[in-house]
């Protein structure tokens, strides 16, 4: 069994006196897509900012990549790849410099940075907006950019959240199957929704959390 890409021990997070989640304890592995299912208000993306170093547990030891989330918060980033439900874009930049950014952020030398975005939006069907400002986009495509943004620098792991916004049906297919190439490829996919039909076609293996705390916990076929 290999070391766990992902590795939570009763993690809780509280917001004064509500508690947001209520002592979770999971491991995930390379080449494993892990759904993280439950109702709006679950605790599912108050988790994932905690994985991905933005939110600081209130308790409970959190490991991804083998750091330590609170201690070495930037090479835990480093390692990362996280698509938030909406997030902050650059809307002055085209999908060119935008990308460019996020390479540079990297320290990417700039023919990979060339190579990577060139891959990244010819898959996502992006190139025809390649020069066109992230402002102007639709929802959709801003949601592409996000996708391709967090692929960049190739993380070995990647934090899905509610990624599906704004995509349109052919454009969430592809992004299945993007996944599916991901998890072949070794990488960690950590995917959290509130809907169960994706989960249920492209996860190994889900968790259930209900009001911040882990109801259920096994492979797909065992869930349903």
């Amino acid at each position: 069994m290999p070391d766990p890409a992902i590795s939570v021990e009763r993690l809780r997070v509280t917001y004064g006196s509500q508690v947001a989640v209520d002592d979770v304890s999971f491991q995930a592995f390379p080449g494993q897509i892990l759904g993280y299912l439950g109702p709006n208000g679950a605790g599912k993306s108050t988790t994932v900012k905690v994985l991905c170093g933005m939110l600081a547990p209130t308790s409970g030891t959190v490991r991804v990549a083998g750091f330590d989330v609170t201690k070495d918060p930037l090479e835990v980033k480093r390692r990362l790849g996280y698509v938030p439900e909406s997030g902050a874009l650059y809307e002055s930049l085209t999908v060119e410099e935008h990308l460019q950014l996020i390479g540079r952020l990297y320290h990417m030398p700039d023919a990979e940075i060339r190579r990577q975005a060139m891959t990244c939006v010819n898959f996502l069907d992006l190139a025809a907006k390649y020069t066109e400002r992230v402002g102007a986009l639709s929802k959709g495509m801003r949601q592409k950019v996000l996708i391709a943004a967090a692929l960049m620098h190739k993380p070995d792991i990647l934090f899905f959240d509610e990624p599906l916004t704004g995509l349109d049906v052919n454009s969430a297919l592809l992004f299945r199957e993007l996944v599916r190439n991901l998890a072949a490829a070794g990488k960690t996919v950590f995917y959290s929704s509130h809907v169960l039909e994706v989960v249920e076609q492209i996860c190994h293996r889900v968790i259930i959390i209900d009001r911040g705390r882990v109801v259920a916990d096994g492979p797909m076929a065992e869930q349903k």
